[in-house]
């Protein structure tokens, strides 16, 4: 349930408000306040979901108090509820999820529920996660701890972080010396590759040690192999694959969260190194998340969206620049708002691409329909 705050200084307006949130059956109310500062002393320790705060109050207005709950509540949301209206940009300024205005009606606030559900439901809290670790692996290897970076943690090697991501790959999972020797050390012999062996392991530990990375590899099988002890952490790349999967298909009521898993993949799987290892998985996951990036554009496009649908395909030929469907999307949707010029811009880019990275023209379908488009635009310029 939504545990909820409730903050004004009029005690018949938050006896109401309660009885209309009570009705809702999603919200649990767990304090009720006329005095902001009162609010503000206690407010933290309850961890709301949600503060309904008023502006108009004596002493500290509701903006003034929305500002401070938001420093000491960081996950709680805000919403004004007021019998003024001209106080809506300061109120949004401040990032508040809604602003209602009384006499509140019951349709209007069911909304705001709604919408306070859906943000709910997609973003966990933080509060009881600030110390828990998060380790990234879209793009390049990262730890954040509380969303702020570990900028502390260096690898003294690259393969240091070799080994470790390795590891991070094979969780949980038994990882023998010979395979760790064979992937890193192939060319030398065997007494000397254990040695660099040994050697790595001991820093990879004091570099998480050093970071209070709580981190535990393990000797397994007599000293025949190593396991990373994760438990039941979570990459950013395991979490995003779940999301996407448990999703339904995108509508109107869930493509919020649809772009936010899009906007999520940050680049390929370990994509800034050349891991031979991990391009599998690579590739893996840069499919699932094409074909739901694909999927959001179409969605888009039916719905009559072009400038959200543009962005996710300018994100995919960015990210994916040898995909030709992103580039065939985009050049479909500038043709859709008359970008003439964008469109021959695009196919000009892919072109010299192809070309210059893999020697290559264009495929038949993006060749086809680009000579198509330029037929019709040279016989609408004929008819002029």
């Amino acid at each position: 349930m939504i545990q909820a705050v409730l903050v004004d200084d009029e005690r018949l307006a938050l006896v109401k408000l309660e009885f209309m949130l009570k009705e809702m059956k999603a919200v649990h109310i767990i304090a009720s306040y006329t005095d902001p500062i009162q609010a503000i002393q206690e407010a933290p320790a309850l961890e709301p979901d949600v503060i309904f705060i008023d502006i108009e109050m004596p002493e500290v207005s509701g903006l003034q108090a929305a500002a401070i709950l938001q420093e000491v509540c960081p996950n709680a949301n805000i919403v004004f509820v007021t019998a003024y209206n001209q106080y809506a940009v300061e109120a949004f300024e401040l990032n508040a999820i809604d602003y209602i205005l009384k006499p509140v009606r019951h349709d209007r606030l069911f909304k705001t529920i709604q919408r306070l559900e859906d943000r709910l439901r997609f973003a966990p809290k933080s509060t009881k996660v600030a110390h828990e670790l998060t380790i990234r692996c879209f793009q390049s290897l990262r730890f954040e701890r509380g969303g702020q970076p570990l900028n502390n943690l260096r690898w003294r090697t690259s393969k240091a972080q070799e080994l470790f991501a390795f590891l991070l790959h094979n969780r949980n999972r038994f990882v023998s010396k010979d395979t760790l020797i064979d992937l890193l050390w192939p060319d030398f012999n065997l007494k000397k590759a254990s040695t660099h062996l040994y050697t790595t392991i001991y820093q990879v530990r004091q570099c998480l040690k050093q970071s209070e990375v709580d981190l535990h590899i393990s000797n397994v099988s007599g000293g025949e192999g190593y396991t990373l002890e994760t438990g039941p952490l979570l990459t950013d790349a395991v979490q995003w694959e779940h999301n996407i999967l448990a999703l339904e298909p995108i509508g109107e009521g869930n493509c919020a969260e649809h772009q936010s898993l899009f906007d999520l993949y940050s680049g390929d799987y370990f994509g800034d190194y050349d891991y031979l290892w991990a391009e599998g998985e690579r590739q893996r996951l840069r499919t699932i998340w094409l074909h739901h990036a694909m999927g959001m554009a179409q969605f888009y496009i039916d719905n009559n969206r072009v400038p959200e649908a543009v962005t996710v395909y300018q994100k995919v030929v960015q990210l994916q620049p040898y995909f030709e469907q992103g580039h065939l999307g985009l050049m479909k949707v500038y043709d859709s708002i008359g970008e003439r010029s964008a469109v021959e811009e695009q196919y000009k880019n892919l072109t010299e691409l192809l070309k210059g990275d893999l020697s290559i023209g264009l495929p038949a379908v993006v060749q086809d329909w680009y000579e198509q488009w330029e037929l019709h635009n040279l016989r609408i310029r004929s008819r002029k």
